[in-house]
């Protein structure tokens, strides 16, 4: 693994710690796995080398079909005995999607906080300590995400933009304006804003999205840390090749507030993401999601979709 180059904090202005104690609040880690066998061992033993005094595991593998379960024990055994992780539980379920697997981990977590991460990323170390002395100091947010930078197959850092260097903070409002997204990566949560707005609906399967607005609608605070927490993969099966249904659950979902003044600018935002990949997949569609999107709602983003609809060639299938 390559995530041992990065530590929360030591972007150039050198490490930042966070010391922390057993009496400090159990965070539950919960991972959802479904056939992700070649990186579900670097993702736990990311988890597992984090130097937060309390914390447990629940991976749940989601009727995977390749080995991933096998990966999950292997990945365990030769880094949980190392680890100063209190509790690891590993469940199966059949298949029923990301939304499901985090309920039925939701059920067995025991933690005050709530970090979600995807099977195959890595967690930068002293991510958990980092969040959690945030969430301390401000009980006012329900949900708290951070920076992710791309790494390749191999883990290997890719190049990235340079990001804001401030905490963002965003209520419902701003939220739903500008249709944000706390990446299951990426995110901690508060477990009474958890059970408040009664976990995951599977039946939407954007979970992220539905988390952050959920929580974000019931009152509490969303911040995003200026920190890389995350390296986020970039492989074949992490590309969006469902943009078409994503872009209809995401729609699904802000229809919920239709009735709020950031709904138009939400929809917006969905259609100029979905954009990204129909420029490419499918021109005719780009098309019709452009004329969905009133000329008061173009931006930069937006005009560079159109750009790439003007000059990109669509890829032959």
């Amino acid at each position: 693994m390559e995530n041992h180059r990065l530590r929360v904090g030591s972007s150039g202005r050198g490490e930042v710690m966070h010391p922390t104690s057993p009496s400090d609040p159990l965070v539950s880690v919960i991972v959802p796995c479904y056939n992700y066998a070649r990186y579900v061992g670097d993702a736990i033993a990311s988890i597992l080398e984090q130097d937060y005094l309390n914390f447990e595991l629940i991976v749940v593998d989601d009727g995977s079909t390749d080995g991933s379960l096998e990966a999950i024990n292997k990945a365990l055994e030769c880094h949980g005995k190392e680890s100063l992780v209190k509790h690891i539980e590993v469940v199966s379920q059949k298949n029923a999607g990301v939304s499901s697997a985090l309920n039925y981990g939701l059920d067995r977590a025991s933690g005050e906080f709530v970090a979600t991460f995807d099977a195959d990323d890595l967690m930068v170390p002293g991510r958990l300590s980092l969040q959690v002395a945030y969430l301390k100091n401000n009980p006012a947010v329900g949900c708290l995400g951070g920076r992710a930078v791309r790494i390749d197959e191999d883990g290997k850092l890719l190049a990235s933009k340079a990001k804001n260097k401030k905490v963002c903070s965003y209520d419902f409002e701003a939220a739903l304006e500008c249709a944000l997204v706390v990446g299951g990566n990426l995110a901690m949560y508060r477990r009474d804003a958890l059970d408040a707005v009664g976990g995951y609906d599977p039946d939407i399967k954007v979970q992220d999205f539905q988390m952050t607005l959920k929580v974000a609608h019931e009152g509490y605070r969303i911040d995003v840390l200026s920190d890389i927490i995350t390296l986020y993969r970039k492989h074949h099966g992490s590309l969006s090749t469902q943009y078409k249904a994503e872009l209809g659950y995401g729609i699904k979902l802000i229809d919920m507030y239709k009735s709020y003044p950031g709904y138009e600018s939400a929809k917006a935002r969905l259609l100029v993401k979905a954009m990204r990949f129909a420029v490419i997949e499918d021109k005719s569609f780009a098309w019709s999601l452009l004329r969905q999107i009133p000329l008061r709602q173009w931006d930069m983003k937006t005009l560079r979709r159109v750009r790439h609809l003007l000059f990109k060639p669509e890829k032959k299938i």
